[in-house]
């Protein structure tokens, strides 16, 4: 039977900063981020499964990608956890606010390693990650291939 790949597409809203950069992003900004996740298996062949024909319910994969990171990153700040901007990060959340901290500095090539191994260790044995493409803005966005990370 034949590899087939699908994808499905997320939005979220999420502002970061960058410690220690030259340029404007050192300052705490937001983006619109899409996020394209697609995997590849083989369509289910067993015509009395629910799920015949599919090579994973884009459902379930909906969920997946949802729990681990759409419903943690959409409308949150993200900092790096190895920074002084800890304290800015301490401070929003005294207010109430929703402050990741994460061990990277969170440009969209740190994120999109991070999303990889979160979604890879969710999905079934019989599915792989093929790859994730997570767009900035219009015209930047950062890829990861499960080929240039054997």
């Amino acid at each position: 039977m034949s590899k087939i790949r699908i994808t499905k597409q997320f939005s979220f809203e999420t502002g970061h900063a960058l410690y220690g950069y030259d340029g404007k992003c050192k300052n705490v900004h937001g983006h619109s981020y899409k996020l394209s996740v697609t995997v590849i298996g083989t369509p289910i062949l067993d015509s009395s499964n629910v799920k015949f024909g599919m090579v994973i319910d884009f459902t379930d994969l909906k969920k997946i990608v949802r729990e681990e990171i759409v419903d943690l990153f959409d409308h949150a700040t993200v900092f790096n956890q190895n920074t002084p901007h800890v304290e800015l990060a301490l401070e929003l959340k005294n207010r109430g606010h929703h402050v990741i901290l994460v061990d990277y500095q969170p440009t969209s090539e740190n994120m999109v390693i991070d999303f990889a191994k979160k979604i890879n260790d969710r999905l079934p044995k019989e599915i792989l990650l093929h790859s994730l493409k997570l767009q900035e803005t219009e015209s930047s966005f950062a890829e990861w291939y499960a080929s240039d990370n054997l």
